[in-house]
């Protein structure tokens, strides 16, 4: 079990998520564990746990040798202020917002510190998370190696250079929503001709459970599996038709446009 101490800025789901990843792998005790959040309410689920909270950020930075910003975009500027007297360069941090670069949080903390950037998605919440990361060009791979598991041990994990980091978030950070508003969509259908909601949810979810299985298993394109549910003259063809004539693929696309470039802003 590795000793170094790791510590999270932020108690929010994802910092949850993660935490209790660490300790239900026992990847390690929950002692070597840092938090630190306004809402106290947050920190009391977390110590519960017997991991330590901290009075500060600045103070679990001192106490931490990876430090985990679990915080939104905005809140960044403030709290990368408040710690950059306790940061140094051999310190590692890791950055989970959308759109905040490595360059970002160095210039916050007036240090080039050794860093991985990181977009989850809140499927990590369950043990099915997608996770993109990068990293920096100071970063020992023993360091790194360790960010990566804390990510494995809730789902997938890819390794991108961070000139893609902007563009995956709309691949596999935000794309959960997009995916809960197509269900939504099938299940109000199903409502409006008299099925049950709850079982219409059912079905959905498994038909989306077996979908995904079979992009991951079949050796089927994504293009030959829509062919092979689209027998000509069928029901299932109409369906796409009426897609297709509404643009939903290029709407799919320009939303995801949409996301990198408000990612893009947040960055800057």
């Amino acid at each position: 079990m590795n000793k170094k101490k790791v510590g999270f800025i932020g108690a929010g789901n994802m910092a949850t998520a993660i935490v209790n990843g660490i300790i239900s792998a026992e990847a390690k005790l929950p002692e070597d564990i840092r938090i630190f959040d306004l809402d106290s309410s947050k920190v009391d689920l977390m110590t519960a746990k017997g991991v330590v909270s901290c009075e500060n950020g600045a103070k679990l930075v001192e106490e931490s040798d990876i430090i985990v910003l679990a915080v939104k975009p905005q809140n960044y500027d403030e709290v990368l202020s408040g710690i950059a007297c306790a940061a140094t360069d051999d310190k590692v941090f890791v950055t989970i917002a959308a759109g905040i670069s490595i360059e970002y949080v160095r210039k916050g903390l007036g240090r080039s510190c050794p860093m991985v950037r990181v977009m989850p998605n809140t499927p990590l919440l369950l043990g099915k998370g997608a996770t993109a990361v990068c990293r920096s060009e100071n970063i020992s791979d023993e360091d790194f190696s360790e960010v990566y598991e804390m990510f494995a041990l809730s789902g997938d994990v890819v390794i991108l250079p961070e000139s893609q980091m902007n563009e995956i978030i709309a691949v596999n950070g935000s794309s959960p929503a997009y995916i809960y508003l197509f269900a939504k969509s099938m299940v109000d259908y199903a409502v409006s001709v008299g099925i049950d909601e709850a079982t219409a949810l059912k079905l959905v979810c498994k038909t989306f459970e077996g979908s995904a299985e079979m992009l991951r298993s079949s050796g089927d394109t994504p293009e030959k599996l829509i062919e092979k549910v689209c027998s000509k003259g069928g029901t299932t063809i109409e369906a796409m038709n009426v897609l297709k004539e509404r643009n939903v693929p290029e709407a799919i696309i320009d939303a995801m446009k949409a996301c990198t470039k408000r990612a893009e802003e947040l960055g800057k």
